[in-house]
């Protein structure tokens, strides 16, 4: 196993740049897209996206699993869990790095059969790391971490992609439930590489920028 280690700062340029270019971002001024929340951005990021494009995914996924071995450490983690449905592949690529177990959990129990949550081997006392595409505000994550819990194993850290790094209580909410947050960039990441590299129009980045420095005040604009 042999993973680059670039500097943070690096990372997050080179990530932004990656999802730029495989048109992974949307930004939209004027026709704002809706959340799961019901409210309203001109930003979206689809990272399902990547798992069509091999280069970018592999180097991805090499500076997803060494941001994961600098912070938490070397030896952390006995097996990889990817979160239903869009950590699965990532969840993958990542144990097949470390060389460690994979497994998958559901949203929900499966209603049938054991009326599982957890698929693959996980075990009591097993040290997982939950594996996602992104995270908004930690919400989601928390139903999985949880599951994880229930079999006895522990979950402390969860890694991903991409976080959207302009709701403040995130990490604050995660840490309360004692999990650490591991990503390689944020909204600001990729509106920095957008401007760099020329991608939009300027008042569609002015609107983002907007959106990014005060996100419940555009929502509130933009009912």
């Amino acid at each position: 196993m042999t993973l680059p280690f670039p500097p943070r700062e690096e990372i997050a340029r080179l990530t932004a740049r990656m999802l730029l270019e495989i048109k992974a971002v949307h930004f939209n001024a004027a026709e704002p897209y809706t959340y799961a929340s019901g409210l309203k951005g001109p930003t979206y990021i689809d990272c399902r996206k990547l798992i069509s494009f091999p280069r970018i995914r592999s180097t991805l996924m090499d500076f997803l699993s060494a941001t994961v071995l600098r912070d938490a450490g070397f030896d952390a983690f006995d097996n990889i869990a990817g979160g239903e449905t869009a950590g699965i592949p990532f969840a993958a690529f990542v144990a097949e790095r470390l060389e460690l177990p994979m497994t998958y959990v559901r949203k929900k129990p499966k209603g049938y059969g054991r009326n599982a949550r957890i698929e693959g081997a996980m075990t009591e006392g097993q040290r997982v790391l939950l594996v996602e595409d992104l995270t908004t505000d930690g919400g989601s994550k928390l139903s999985f971490v949880d599951a994880i819990r229930e079999t006895g194993a522990s979950c402390a850290h969860t890694a991903v992609i991409f976080y959207y790094g302009i709701f403040p209580e995130t990490t604050q909410r995660l840490a309360d439930h004692g999990v650490q947050l591991h990503h390689l960039c944020t909204w600001w990441d990729v509106l920095a590489e957008a401007k760099t590299q020329g991608f939009y129009d300027q008042e569609t980045l002015a609107e983002v920028e907007s959106f990014l420095t005060d996100p419940r005040a555009w929502q509130a604009a933009h009912p």
